[in-house]
């Protein structure tokens, strides 16, 4: 019986696989770009548990166990990078994740077709500039000589230190990150909105309710799928802050608030050598953030019934 079972399985299969050629064809090169590049390097993560030498190899390095997980947890900057990983991750999701969503609200309700594509296309545009690009910008403007402290001289103010203080880092990136990708991560909102039922709001404009009381009752409740599944997705990888950005950035007067993992991993990997260590910091980076994503799915399961699996 299995194995009639097991028979008639295949033949299934193989009829797919001949109905859908072309599909699988047009899938196979992503295939083999995430199993050549994301997965056959896992493979390297064992240096984490080794003393490794570029000289010996994996396979000649010694074998230390979780001395370099040891090593990190008892460093005396591990607080300092989770607090300050946290902290930008933080804001972003407080801040950064509902821009788009509102951003999306507004401009639907713009009914001058030609003003929200002018919008939209003046949104989306930082979204293609370099990270290199938009430092150089952004340090210009916020220079002593620069445009932000022209205006605050114009107030009889005092020029600030934007790029020397600590205490403004976190809030340069995040309002600079929002800046950047407010219109791009707003696209899949504007989907979403496109997709709602006319006739939802046919009903609720018979039942006396206006713009507001549509966009509470009708749009929010039909996107918050879309909404719950890119928030689990942004909990889940809340430690892992961009590195590139913030190397342009910062400099050893603002370590304090701008050095996160993701940078102390770059410095002690590239700079100092340091491959094992490193793999180690980067290895409980990534496992904490699964175990984020996991909590956020269960959590958003119980209470909204909504999640990504």
């Amino acid at each position: 019986m299995h194995k009639d079972a097991t028979i008639k399985k295949s033949g299934i299969l193989r009829k797919r696989l001949k109905k859908n050629a072309g599909i699988y064809l047009i899938f196979l090169p992503t295939l083999l770009f995430y199993f050549i590049f994301k997965y056959i390097p896992m493979f390297g993560n064992i240096i984490a548990f080794q003393d490794y030498s570029v000289t010996r190899g994996i396979l000649g390095s010694e074998f230390i166990g979780f001395e370099h997980f040891k090593s990190f947890l008892s460093n005396y900057k591990f607080f300092e990078l989770l607090r300050n990983t946290l902290t930008i991750s933080g804001l972003t999701l407080l801040i950064g994740f509902p821009a788009p969503i509102i951003f999306a609200l507004l401009l639907n309700e713009t009914k001058q077709f030609h003003f929200k594509k002018a919008v939209q296309t003046i949104t989306y545009m930082p979204h293609f500039i370099s990270s290199v690009v938009m430092v150089s910008v952004l340090l210009s403007f916020l220079s002593t000589e620069g445009i932000i402290n022209g205006i605050v001289t114009l107030f009889g103010k005092e020029k600030v230190q934007f790029m020397t203080t600590p205490a403004y880092f976190p809030w340069i990136y995040v309002i600079s990150a929002i800046w950047q990708t407010l219109g791009w991560d707003s696209i899949i909102y504007i989907a979403a909105i496109a997709g709602v039922d006319q006739e939802l709001y046919e009903a609720a404009k018979i039942d006396g309710a206006g713009r507001w009381r549509q966009v509470i009752n009708v749009t929010l409740p039909c996107i918050t799928p879309t909404i719950v599944v890119l928030l689990i997705m942004q909990i889940g990888k809340m430690l892992t802050v961009g590195y590139e950005k913030i190397i342009l950035m910062y400099n050893p007067t603002i370590y304090e608030t701008a050095d996160v993992i993701s940078t102390y991993v770059y410095r002690k990997g590239l700079l100092e050598m340091d491959y094992g260590y490193s793999t180690a910091v980067s290895i409980f980076n990534s496992v904490c953030n699964l175990i984020l994503l996991l909590s956020a799915n269960v959590i958003s399961k119980k209470i909204s019934g909504e999640g990504l699996w």
